[in-house]
């Protein structure tokens, strides 16, 4: 399941439509070869039955000619009585016109031989077996039989391979028999030539067993063998027996049935396996087809998607900027397209909407930090003022009430957030002066200032709070002069201030906990709040980072890009 998910649209669609094809290709090769099958089935089973009947007519044809011959000689005889002349002259016309004629011969009602008429051979003086007259059968048929086929062996040296056909004779009043005995080499020769496909053939059989059969000397050395019992057992008609097809006929006008035996796998399967070849080649042919025309009509409708997926990519990647162009195809590709960029056109729109909310909202926040600052400084400051006040110390106090007048004509910059870091600086020394008077100069300060950033932008009101820390945290719990060096550097395209001071330090826990203050806190609040300034209007890269050793000392570093004008930043 995971595989199909990560196929595309083009490859699931060459899938289904030749995995459709394919079983269509498959379920008619199945439908037409079954039903190729059964009618092979049933045309074997007519070509069979055909071929047994055409030898079932021939074979009543050979036992009606046989009938009709012997009754011509049953007439003779009983016509001309005892004139023995002109019966010669009859069995001498008769034996050289038809050839097939082996023998013609007389018996008494005890079977003993009384006339044999042939050509060229005499009877044995002493018949020890006679295969042509069984008296044993006279009292089963009494109006007459057809003896199996066997070898004449009433002839000295002449061994002919005859049928017998017995009749009743009335002769001088007397009860006679006569036998007529035919040659079977015509028959068997003719069943030795019907076949039925390639191996199929036909046979002879009564109701005690086989009287021919085409593969005698097999059946004689038990090599091959036939269920005659259970033939003989069946009526005539055809049955399919696993892969045999059997065929039964009564030869009109004796005992006899023909047989014919022929396999359903040379008749039928080598068929329906050619059928299966050409089938094979022809399904071979459509599914390829049907794979071209699949993959033409997957790319025909897949090109067009991948180029509005394509698009989308693009879009995702960026939003801001993008210009989407339709893309063509067919009619609902097309209006996906159109939807698509009607929603390229609207998410932009609400981009663009969301950007300036965002810059209203980063000044909003960068306003309330500065109130957060003003009110702060201020109580500290005025604090100061009026502790000098009680102290009497009125000239001090004026220097701070004007330097503080300063720092806020500084500060207000008439509305704007960035001013210029020469402006900063100035605020920075105003505070600094303020602070010193009110601690009765126990710290001294100095700048280090690369004069090349004096006109870069930066936060106002960035160096105050830093300094207010390391005067109130630093210095404060100091009791030898504390110093606060305050310098300048420009890197790369940044501009770097530091705040240093010789103070009581801090441990990195302390740092850190000072850089996560909410701004609910009182204490350290003006650090958190100029590095959350800083990186509002300039980003993550840039605020405050703070080294410190405890008894040694405290680094503070703002680090802010080179600005020269306000509105350089205000969009970003």
């Amino acid at each position: 399941m995971k595989r199909l998910k990560r196929l595309s649209m083009s490859g699931v669609l060459v899938l289904v439509i030749t995995g459709v094809v394919l079983g269509m290709v498959i379920f008619t090769m199945v439908l037409f070869l079954n039903t190729y099958q059964q009618s092979l089935v049933r045309s074997a089973q007519t070509s069979s039955r055909q071929a047994v009947e055409q030898v079932s007519n021939t074979v009543a044809g050979y036992v009606s000619d046989m009938d009709g011959l012997l009754t011509l000689v049953k007439d003779t005889l009983e016509e001309t009585g005892r004139d023995d002349q002109l019966r010669r002259e009859f069995f001498e016309d008769l034996l050289l016109i038809r050839t097939d004629v082996a023998a013609v011969t007389t018996y008494d009602s005890a079977g003993n031989l009384l006339d044999c008429r042939t050509l060229e051979h005499e009877p044995r003086e002493n018949i020890y077996q006679n295969l042509s007259f069984q008296g044993q059968w006279l009292s089963k048929y009494g109006e007459g039989y057809i003896s199996q086929p066997h070898v004449e062996s009433i002839f000295p040296g002449w061994y002919p391979w005859v049928v017998t056909m017995i009749e009743p004779l009335e002769s001088d009043g007397e009860e006679a028999w006569v036998a007529l005995d035919l040659r079977f080499a015509s028959i068997s020769s003719y069943i030795n030539n019907v076949g039925i496909g390639q191996h199929g053939y036909c046979f002879l059989m009564d109701e005690s067993g086989i009287l021919y059969h085409p593969q005698q000397q097999l059946i004689y050395s038990q090599l091959k063998s036939e269920d005659t019992a259970a033939l003989a057992a069946l009526p005539d008609g055809t049955y399919s027996e696993n892969n045999v097809i059997y065929v039964l006929k009564t030869v009109e006008g004796s005992p006899w049935r023909v047989v014919g035996v022929s396999y359903v796998d040379e008749l039928v399967t080598s068929n329906v396996w050619e059928n299966f070849r050409l089938l094979a080649l022809a399904a071979a042919a459509i599914l390829l087809a049907a794979f071209l025309s699949s993959v033409f009509i997957s790319r025909a409708l897949s090109r067009p998607l991948k180029g509005l997926s394509s698009a989308m990519r693009l879009f995702e990647k960026n939003a801001g900027t993008f210009t989407y162009a339709p893309v063509g195809g067919a009619r609902e590709v097309q209006e996906l397209s159109e939807s698509f960029g009607h929603m390229v056109v609207k998410i932009q729109h609400l981009m663009e909407t969301v950007r300036r909310e965002e810059i209203n909202l980063r000044k909003t926040e960068l306003k309330a930090l500065q109130a957060q600052i003003n009110p702060h400084f201020l109580y500290n400051t005025l604090d100061s003022i009026a502790w000098m006040c009680e102290q009497g110390r009125n000239d001090e106090a004026v220097q701070m009430v004007n330097a503080l007048a300063q720092l806020f004509r500084i500060s207000i910059s008439r509305g704007h957030e960035l001013i210029p870091i020469r402006s900063e600086l100035r605020h920075a020394e105003s505070y600094l002066k303020i602070q010193k008077h009110r601690y009765k100069n126990q710290f001294s300060y100095r700048f280090d200032v690369d004069e090349s950033c004096l006109d870069f932008l930066c936060n106002k009101i960035t160096l105050q709070p830093i300094i207010e820390n390391a005067i109130y945290h630093g210095i404060n719990g100091l009791v030898d002069e504390g110093e606060i060096v305050i310098t300048l550097r420009a890197e790369g395209q940044d501009v770097v201030f530091t705040v240093a001071d010789n103070g009581v330090g801090m441990e990195e826990e302390q740092i850190q906990a000072i850089l996560r203050k909410e701004r609910s806190d009182h204490t350290g609040i003006g650090i958190k709040n100029v590095n959350d300034r800083l990186k509002i209007y300039f980003g993550e890269g840039y605020g405050i980072t703070i080294d410190s050793e405890p008894d040694v000392g405290t680094t503070v570093t703002i680090r802010m890009p080179q600005v020269r004008e306000e509105g350089e930043y205000e969009n970003r």
